[in-house]
């Protein structure tokens, strides 16, 4: 027996309805531009809408969590983009039409998935980058540290973030976190090379969502307060709230959950 999912589909662009209806999935609107009332948004009741830029599909969850988590029926509750998409299986046949798309995103959990808690999309391999990008993006950190080059395994997460949303950014962020997820997710950037991607996850149950929110919230309201808002940062530190947050989303249910992974397509539905 085959369970359905309901998933959110995330975007920035209302001509999107009726593509994300077609997949049977729940419109989600961000940003400035108008909306029909048929999308959910996240800049009615208590909201941090106006944050966007900084914490991506986050004001979403934000808003979920404090106005309409308790509203939904209980059971797979999950969130993907509009360019980024859960699928059963790999494939390499191209697809051109949302009728095609249909028939490979995930749309309903398989009966052997009913002993997970959560599903998460592949990892993602940070120390697998072409060693210019690293170059390019910090040669005196590389200077500092040549071994970097030749040993894929000092390319962990810790690094990776330090790279792309500024140099020991994440250490003043854990710092702001309770004891134990402190140390734990310490261990988890310092230890590993790759993360579940795109802030995307479905889960079996509210609880298990609410629980996820209950932690991340919080410690994102304290990073506030420490690193402020820059306009005129680079995407990576700009938005470093969100990627913040995938890296704490990998932690914290691969930590709390019984989990299972699943390939996430990229096809972004403009080009449907």
């Amino acid at each position: 027996m085959k369970n359905p999912i309901q998933m959110f589909c995330i975007t920035l662009n209302p001509n999107h309805l009726q593509k994300i209806k077609s997949l049977n999935y729940l419109p989600v609107g961000l940003g400035d531009k108008k909306f029909s009332k048929e999308w959910y948004q996240d800049n009615i009741n208590e909201n941090i809408s106006k944050k966007n830029e900084y914490y991506g599909e986050y004001t979403f969850h934000y808003w979920l969590w404090k106005n309409y988590l308790n509203k939904l029926e209980d059971g797979w509750i999950g969130f993907c983009q509009y360019r980024k998409f859960f699928v059963k299986e790999k494939t390499s046949i191209k697809i051109n039409e949302i009728e095609s798309l249909a028939k490979y995103v995930l749309q309903d959990i398989p009966e052997d998935f009913e002993k997970y808690d959560v599903i998460l999309g592949d990892e993602f391999k940070v120390n697998k980058l072409k060693i210019s990008k690293f170059i390019k993006r910090d040669l005196k950190k590389i200077l500092t540290n040549p071994s970097l080059l030749f040993d894929k395994n000092k390319r962990n997460l810790k690094f990776h973030f330090d790279m792309w949303h500024g140099n020991g950014n994440l250490d003043k962020a854990i710092s702001l976190l309770t004891n134990e997820d402190k140390k734990h997710f310490n261990d988890f950037v310092n230890n590993n090379t790759s993360f579940n991607p795109h802030n995307m996850f479905i889960c079996k149950s509210k609880m298990i969502i609410q629980n996820y929110y209950n932690t991340i919230f919080p410690w994102l309201q304290k990073c506030e307060d420490i690193f402020g808002f820059n306009k005129n940062a680079d995407y990576g530190g700009k938005r470093m709230y969100g990627f913040l947050a995938e890296r704490f989303l990998s932690y914290w249910f691969q930590k709390n959950t019984k989990f299972k992974t699943l390939p996430i397509l990229g096809l972004d539905i403009n080009n449907l």
